[in-house]
């Protein structure tokens, strides 16, 4: 069995968990919760054998570089950071429903980075600028920090859905007994936003930084304004000003939850759009 293999079971894995989660909120079925963690344990562990074996894979080739090169294994990274970062969510949390919320965002990453026609996935040797040990350093705490947005926005929405029912129960008198109630108080689902947030700037920060100073290695410069240095600048003030107007400003709630959101559109345009849609110094991350 080859890498292919085990990050193909992986997608069929991740897309299981997601329909066992959403049934979950759904049906309320409760029952299928440890079947639903143990699926998504199992597919991230596959996953992880996955890419190690891909890693392997490139030294037999005589590549040798850390699956992390283009915008295949960028994605198949990016499902694995989501994936363990919502199982240390789930068990601080100890609530099941939000992975109805989160871990769909792993499979549509797999699904995508497996199906999509737009790039390769063949091993291929690395190009000169990526021949550097900074890479997996600048690469996985950028992807974490994405990571961690993902999941903050499928928090954002299920905060906004769930505000929305208890402002209707206020407004109209309704009894607690629709599906929306099932979700977790408001209080908590602000504070995991908070949290998420938090624990994803600060990789996101780390990763610019990281990525700076590999520029300044690579190119002779700290950094250039080349569209995805601009666009990973504007994607950290987004965040930056969401914890600034929640320190100083006491924001909360349904304010944070829509940054959440919108931030993670600026985090989509960081990662995909720069590199079909603008030209520049990070154009070979589409390869």
């Amino acid at each position: 069995m080859n890498s292919s293999q085990l990050l193909g079971i992986t997608i069929f894995a991740y897309l299981l968990a997601s329909i066992l989660y959403i049934a979950i909120f759904i049906f309320r079925a409760k029952k299928l919760g440890v079947v639903a963690s143990l699926v998504t344990v199992a597919a991230w562990l596959i996953q992880t054998a996955g890419i190690i074996m891909r890693w392997v894979e490139s030294y037999k080739m005589g590549y040798g570089h850390a699956p992390l090169s283009n915008m295949y294994e960028s994605l198949v990274f990016f499902a694995w950071a989501i994936a363990i970062i919502y199982l240390w969510i789930e068990w601080k949390f100890k609530n099941r429903l939000i992975g109805a919320f989160v871990v769909p965002f792993a499979f549509i990453s797999m699904a995508y980075a497996s199906f999509s026609t737009e790039f390769g996935r063949t091993i291929k040797p690395l190009v000169p600028a990526l021949q550097s040990n900074w890479l997996i350093g600048h690469v996985v705490t950028c992807f974490i920090g994405y990571a961690s947005f993902a999941i903050a926005c499928g928090l954002g929405f299920m905060y906004i859905l769930k505000d929305r029912r208890e402002q209707a129960k206020k407004e109209n008198k309704q009894k607690s007994d629709g599906l929306i109630d099932t979700l977790p108080q408001l209080r908590l689902i602000d504070d995991a936003i908070y949290k998420t947030i938090v624990f994803g700037f600060v990789w996101l920060s780390t990763g610019i930084i990281a990525g700076a100073i590999w520029a300044n290695t690579a190119w002779g410069t700290y950094w250039s304004w080349d569209p995805k240095e601009t666009w990973s600048l504007i994607t950290w003030f987004v965040y930056a000003s969401a914890l600034h107007a929640r320190f100083v400003r006491g924001w909360n709630g349904r304010r944070i939850a829509w940054i959440a959101i919108l931030g993670f559109v600026s985090v989509i345009f960081t990662y995909y759009g720069v590199n079909f849609l603008l030209s520049g110094l990070h154009s070979y991350g589409s390869a």
